[in-house]
C-alpha cells in the first residue's frame, strides 16, 4: 500500500456567483474556514463581544479549497487509488485536474472515491467547492417545516443535513456555520487486497484467560491466497498470535489477562493487536493495529424491587456510573489540539468521574479523545448525532446516507475499551415522537424506521457486545412518553432550573439513572474579561446578554441566587458567587442520588466543558479553567463520600457513607456542631464502615436543642470521614440558607511557600469559619489543587498553585486574592 499525505497548506476562496473569487487566503488541512480567515486576519476573534452577529456572511457564502500535489509514477501503478477524505463539512463537490470526481453531504461519513484514472505523474490539482448549507435547510424547510426545537438565534431546519447540529446554534452556543475539510485526506493506491477493518470481540467465561475472537475484514480485488498474521501485545511483549488464511477467523488466548477497569475501580491496561495481511509470497499488502482493554461493559437491565434496574456493570461488577454530557469543546473543532483534549479529559478523571455522555447534538469526537478515555478509565456512552428535533426519515436517501455514517462510526470506534453504550438520539422521545407528524412532533413509525431499526441493525452487526438504548431519556415498555419514570430507563431532570424548583426538590427523586441535569453559571472572571470590554461588565449589559443563549438564564441565575445569598457587591463577585449557586444545585442531586444507591446506579450533568466563552451549565469554561461545580464534583464524585442530610423541623442531622470502591471500607466518622464564631457546641465519633459499591445511613445526630438555643442562623455543621488516619472526604451542613447566616469576619491568615516541584504552596488558617473560600491571581492564570474551600478555626488548608508563567514568590504574594462568602455582599 502506498499513500499520499494531502493534509498541511491549501489555498482557500469566497466563490460568488458567476464564478468569481475573493477573500482568497492561505487555509490550513484539516481545518476550518473561519479559522483560515482569522489566521489571515480577515475577520476578527468571533468569540470576542458581538462579533459573532458580524460574520454570519460566511456561513452563507461558498468557499472553494484548493492546492497542487505532485503524483510519483510509482503511485498509479498500483491497481487502485482512492481519494481518501476522512471528513469533509458538509455540502462538497470534488474536482481533480478539473474534472468532477463525486459530491458529499455528510460531515460525519469517511469518502473515498477511485481517482486513478484523472490523476497522471507529476504535478496534480484538486479543488473542493463547499456550498453552504443554509440555502439548501431554507428550501426544504419551505417545503416541509421539521418539527423541532430552536431557540429564536437558532436556524431551523437543520435535521436535514448530516452536519454538526451545535454549529447552527444552541441554548450555550453560537451561530458560526463551518465548512472545510475538517479531518484528513489522502491519496490510497493498493493491489490485490487491502483491510477495511477489524472486529475484536472478547469471551471471559473461562478463569485465568481471555479468548479473542478477531475477525480481519477484507477488500479484495481479485480472488487470490492471502495470509493473515495476527499479533497481541501488552507493555511491548507478545502474548499471543497466530498465522492463518485471510478467510479464517483468528481465535487468540490471552492467558492471565491484565482486566480494564473504570477511574477509581482498577486500573487501565491495553493490548496491541497487530493484523498483517500478507501475499501468496509473504509480502505485506496491509497492515493495521487496534489497541484495547481486556473486559465485559454492558448495560444491565432487569426487573427488581424498584422496577427495572439501569446499571452498567464491568467485568461482572455494576458501578456507579459518575460524571457530565460533553459537547464539542470549541465551535472550530480543528482548534482543540491533543493537548487541550488532554488537559480536560485529565481534568474529568481528577474529579474522580468514570463517564461521559458524549451527546448527540454535536460530533463524533476525535480519535485522541477516545484513545485518552482508554487510558483514564472513562466509559463513554456515546449518542448518534441526532438531538432535539424531528427527522426525515421518511426519505429513503436521508436513511441510506444515515446507514453510511453509522457503519463508519461504528467500524472507528468499536474497539476501544471506553465504549460502554450506543444511544440513538437526545431527547427525541421528550415532546418530538407522536402518534403522526404535526407542526411539533414525528410519527412513532418514522422514528422507528432509524432508531429502533436501522441504528440497532448496524450496532448489533458491526458490534455484537455492546448494548444499544433508542433516546436518551428512554423509558422501555408501555408508554414510551413516560419519558422520565422513575421505576426504569434513564432520565433528564429539568424541574430544577427551566422549571424553578428549589434545589432540594432532588432529595425527592427516585430515578434509576439520570444522565441529564444541570445549573447554569457564569465563567470565571479572566475569561469574561477576554470577551468583554469594561463597560460590558455588567451581566445585563447586550454583550453579556450576547453570551447568554438560555433566553432568561441570567435572570434565573440571580433569582436562584436571592433564593440562597445576598446580592453580590460587585460583577467579580456576582460572577463567582453564581458558580457557588451552580456547585450547590448539583451537590444537591448528586449527592442524594449516591445515598440512593444502588436504586440509582448513575448521575450525569449537564454539562463537562463549553465550545466558546458563555454562561453555561459547564463545569469547565471555554478557556479551561475549573468552575466551582468542577472542585466539588471532585468532592461529591469521592470513591468514598460522607454527606449530611438536614431537618430544621425535627434538629436532626442523618449521617450517610456511600462507598463506590470493589472494597470494604472502614474507618472513623467524626461530626461536630460550631456557632458562626467557630466555638466548637456539641461533637461525635464512631467507627464507621460500608460494604463495596453500596450507600448506608451511619448516624442520626439529635440537635434540636442547640436548634431552640441558638437558633438556625447561628449554626454550622461539620463531618467527615477518615480512613487509616487519612482524611478521605468531609462535608458541610446547614440548618438556614447561607444568606441567613450570621457570619463573621472569618480572619484568614495566607502564608505562601515555593514547593519542590515549582508550584506554590498557600497555607490557609482562619479564626472563623469561612465558608466556599477561594483563590485568584491578579493578572496570572494558574491551577489550583483545590478552591472554593471551607476553613474551619485551627485547622491550615494547603492549595497547591501553578502559575501558567514564571513568577517569583514576592509577585505571586503581591498578586495573590482570597476570598470567602462573606466577602461577596462586604466590600
Amino acid at each position: 500500500m502506498q499513500k499520499i499525505d494531502l493534509n498541511g497548506t491549501w489555498h482557500a476562496a469566497q466563490v460568488n456567483a458567476g464564478g468569481k473569487q475573493t477573500n482568497r487566503v492561505k487555509a490550513t488541512v484539516p481545518g476550518c474556514i473561519h479559522t483560515d480567515l482569522q489566521a489571515a486576519g480577515k475577520i476578527p476573534d468571533p468569540y470576542y463581544r458581538d462579533n459573532e452577529q458580524k460574520l454570519q456572511w460566511i456561513g452563507e457564502a461558498d468557499w472553494q479549497y484548493s492546492r497542487t500535489f505532485r503524483v510519483p509514477a510509482s503511485l498509479l501503478q498500483h491497481e487502485h487509488v482512492f481519494l481518501r477524505c476522512d471528513g469533509l463539512d458538509t455540502l462538497a463537490t470534488l474536482l481533480l485536474n478539473g474534472t468532477e470526481v463525486g459530491r458529499t453531504d455528510n460531515m460525519f461519513r469517511i469518502w473515498e472515491f477511485d481517482v486513478k484514472q484523472l490523476l497522471h505523474p507529476g504535478q496534480n490539482s484538486i479543488d473542493i467547492t463547499f456550498e453552504s448549507t443554509v440555502p439548501y435547510i431554507r428550501r426544504k424547510q419551505a417545503e416541509f417545516a421539521m418539527p423541532g426545537w430552536q431557540a429564536p438565534h437558532e436556524i431551523a431546519g437543520r435535521a436535514y443535513v448530516r452536519k454538526e447540529p451545535c454549529n447552527y446554534g444552541w441554548d450555550w452556543g453560537p451561530v458560526l456555520i463551518t465548512c472545510g475539510i475538517w479531518r484528513s485526506i489522502e491519496l490510497v493506491a493498493f493491489d490485490t487486497a487491502r483491510l477495511t477493518g477489524v472486529g475484536v470481540e472478547q469471551d471471559h467465561s473461562t478463569p485465568g484467560q481471555v479468548i479473542l475472537t478477531i475477525r480481519p475484514e477484507l477488500e479484495t480485488t481479485r480472488a487470490l491466497s492471502m495470509q493473515v498474521h495476527v499479533s497481541v501485545s501488552h507493555l511491548g511483549a507478545v502474548v499471543g498470535e497466530i498465522h492463518m488464511p485471510a478467510s479464517e477467523v483468528a481465535k487468540i488466548s490471552i492467558p492471565d489477562p491484565q482486566l480494564w477497569w473504570p477511574n477509581n475501580l482498577g486500573d487501565q491496561p491495553l493490548y496491541d493487536v497487530s493484523i498483517e495481511l500478507l501475499s501468496s509470497d509473504n509480502k505485506v499488502l496491509d497492515s493495521t493495529m487496534r489497541r484495547i482493554g481486556l473486559r465485559t461493559l454492558v448495560l444491565d437491565r432487569h426487573p427488581d424491587e424498584w422496577g427495572e434496574s439501569f446499571q452498567f456493570v464491568v467485568n461482572g461488577v455494576p458501578f456507579f456510573a459518575k460524571g457530565g454530557d460533553w459537547i464539542p469543546p470549541d465551535t472550530f473543532v480543528n482548534a482543540v489540539s491533543d493537548a487541550q483534549y488532554r488537559d480536560l479529559l485529565v481534568s474529568v478523571r481528577d474529579a474522580n468521574m468514570n463517564m461521559l455522555r458524549v451527546w448527540g447534538g454535536g460530533i463524533y469526537e476525535q480519535d485522541v479523545f477516545y484513545n485518552l478515555c482508554d487510558e483514564l478509565g472513562i466509559c463513554v456512552w456515546q449518542d448518534f448525532m441526532f438531538a432535539c428535533s424531528a427527522y426525515p426519515t421518511f426519505d429513503a436517501d436521508f436513511l441510506q446516507n444515515v446507514r453510511a455514517e453509522a457503519q463508519d462510526t461504528v467500524y472507528r470506534l468499536r474497539h476501544h475499551a471506553s465504549i460502554a453504550l450506543w444511544c440513538g438520539n437526545n431527547e427525541l422521545e421528550q415532546g418530538l415522537v407522536g402518534p403522526k407528524w404535526t407542526d411539533h412532533t414525528m410519527s412513532w413509525d418514522d422514528y422507528s424506521k432509524l432508531f429502533d431499526r436501522l441504528l440497532p441493525e448496524v450496532t448489533h452487526e458491526l458490534d455484537p457486545q455492546r448494548s444499544y438504548w433508542p433516546s436518551s431519556p428512554h423509558t422501555p415498555h408501555g408508554d414510551r412518553s413516560d419519558f422520565n419514570n422513575p421505576t426504569m430507563g434513564d432520565a433528564h431532570l429539568w424541574d430544577v432550573w427551566h422549571g424553578r424548583k428549589p434545589f432540594e426538590w432532588y432529595r425527592t427523586c427516585k430515578h434509576r439513572f439520570n444522565s441529564e441535569f444541570g445549573f447554569q453559571s457564569f465563567p470565571e472572571p479572566r475569561t469574561v474579561f477576554g470577551y468583554t470590554s469594561a463597560q460590558d461588565r455588567n451581566i445585563t449589559s447586550y454583550i453579556m446578554e450576547q453570551h447568554q443563549r438560555s433566553g432568561i438564564g441570567n435572570a434565573v441565575i440571580i433569582q436562584y441566587m436571592l433564593d440562597w445569598f445576598r446580592l453580590p457587591t460587585s460583577f467579580e463577585m456576582t460572577l463567582q458567587l453564581s458558580q457557588v449557586l451552580q456547585g450547590m444545585a448539583i451537590k444537591y442531586a448528586v449527592e442524594h442520588w449516591r445515598r440512593e444507591m444502588p436504586r440509582g446506579m448513575g448521575t450525569l450533568y449537564w454539562q463537562i466543558d463549553d465550545c466558546w466563552p458563555v454562561a453555561s451549565w459547564s463545569s469547565i469554561d471555554s478557556l479551561h479553567h475549573w468552575k466551582a461545580l468542577h472542585y466539588m464534583a471532585r468532592s461529591f464524585y469521592a470513591p468514598i463520600l460522607i454527606s449530611a442530610v438536614e431537618d430544621a423541623q425535627t434538629g436532626k442531622v442523618t449521617i450517610y457513607l456511600s462507598n463506590d470502591m470493589r472494597q470494604l471500607t472502614g474507618g472513623d466518622m467524626a461530626w461536630w456542631l460550631t456557632n458562626v464564631q467557630g466555638d466548637v457546641l456539641a461533637r461525635g465519633r464512631k467507627n464507621a464502615g460500608v460494604d463495596p459499591l453500596k450507600s448506608t445511613q451511619v448516624e442520626c445526630v439529635e440537635l434540636g436543642k442547640y436548634l431552640r438555643q441558638y437558633g438556625p442562623r447561628q449554626l454550622l455543621f461539620w463531618v467527615e470521614y477518615s480512613v487509616k488516619g487519612k482524611r478521605v472526604s468531609s462535608n458541610f451542613a446547614t440548618f438556614a440558607r447561607p444568606k441567613h447566616l450570621d457570619l463573621v469576619d472569618p480572619g484568614i491568615n495566607v502564608v505562601v511557600t515555593r514547593q519542590k516541584d515549582g508550584a506554590f504552596g498557600v497555607v490557609l488558617t482562619a479564626q472563623s469559619p469561612a465558608l466556599w473560600t477561594w483563590l485568584d491571581i491578579a493578572g496570572l492564570d494558574a491551577t489550583y489543587s483545590d478552591n472554593y474551600v471551607h476553613l474551619f478555626p485551627g485547622r491550615p488548608t494547603t492549595i497547591s498553585v501553578q502559575p501558567a508563567q514564571t513568577v517569583t514568590e514576592s509577585k505571586l504574594v503581591r498578586a495573590l486574592r482570597v476570598h470567602s462568602l462573606i466577602d461577596t455582599y462586604q466590600s
